[in-house]
């Protein structure tokens, strides 16, 4: 484990294995502790760097709301590569980081070499259907600031496997990183022009919809379902996951 000041925040990272290097990016609320399987089942052949988002795990926590935001992120992405010698990476992101791996796509084509849209989608074009979804982060934020990070402990597998440092942090990163503004990712989905893989979980219905669109719109895109999987379908099932991954990777 490594703590850094990139991109002039702390970074909580791990790096694993020698190889093309595989630039794994958890959810909102997850750590990088949820990507275990992955760095354990894939780092024989791979370099596996795992990361916490700003405000997640053992990142920094800012008191500033207005330094967590979508280019933020995507900076301190772009920093981790440049930390670890990575001229070009595969992105493999959940959930929020399957969003900010497609938004770094579309910032850094140059550093990507594939992408990986776990359990993941682009946004929305409608600007209603946004603002839902604005909602719902903002009631994700409310709740942590509220009730508090041991409530977490009670959430879904990739959500209670995590350690946070502040729920004000979190709530900060629903309302400026998980929060969407735009429809940038959701116009430009069709013009991906790197190999891409999208997984989901059978049993992931808030998302098999979105990554069925993803699939269809993203030119030769393929899709993995993980049967009998929810939303953390690489750690209920990670002998599958990984294997849909690696067969994915070796391709590249």
């Amino acid at each position: 484990m490594t703590i850094e000041e990139l991109n002039g925040i702390e970074i909580g990272f791990d790096v694993t294995g020698d190889g093309p290097a595989v630039l794994f990016t958890h959810g909102y609320q997850a750590s990088r502790a949820m990507w275990e399987p992955q760095r354990t089942g894939l780092s024989d052949s791979y370099k596996i760097i795992t990361w916490d988002l700003r405000g997640h795990g053992e990142s920094g926590t800012p008191d500033d709301p207005a330094r967590y935001s979508h280019d933020l992120m995507l900076g301190d992405m772009l920093a981790l590569l440049d930390r670890n010698g990575v001229d070009k990476a595969t992105l493999v992101g959940h959930s929020l980081g399957g969003f900010a791996s497609l938004r770094f796509y579309l910032d850094h084509p140059d550093r990507v070499r594939g992408l990986v849209l776990f359990g993941s989608g682009p946004g929305y074009r409608d600007a209603e259907a946004r603002g839902k979804w604005n909602e719902m982060a903002e009631r994700f934020a409310s709740s942590v600031e509220t009730r508090g990070l041991e409530t977490l402990k009670r959430a879904s597998e990739e959500v209670s496997s995590a350690s946070h440092r502040s729920a004000k942090a979190l709530a900060h990163a629903s309302r400026g990183m998980l929060a969407q503004q735009d429809s940038r990712v959701m116009d430009a989905i069709g013009s991906i022009a790197i190999p891409t893989l999208v997984i989901v979980g059978s049993e992931d219905k808030a998302f098999i919809g979105s990554s069925e669109y993803m699939a269809k719109k993203i030119p030769g895109a393929q899709l993995a379902v993980i049967e009998g999987a929810a939303h953390a379908a690489n750690m209920s099932k990670p002998d599958e996951f990984n294997r849909a991954i690696r067969h994915f990777l070796d391709a590249l």
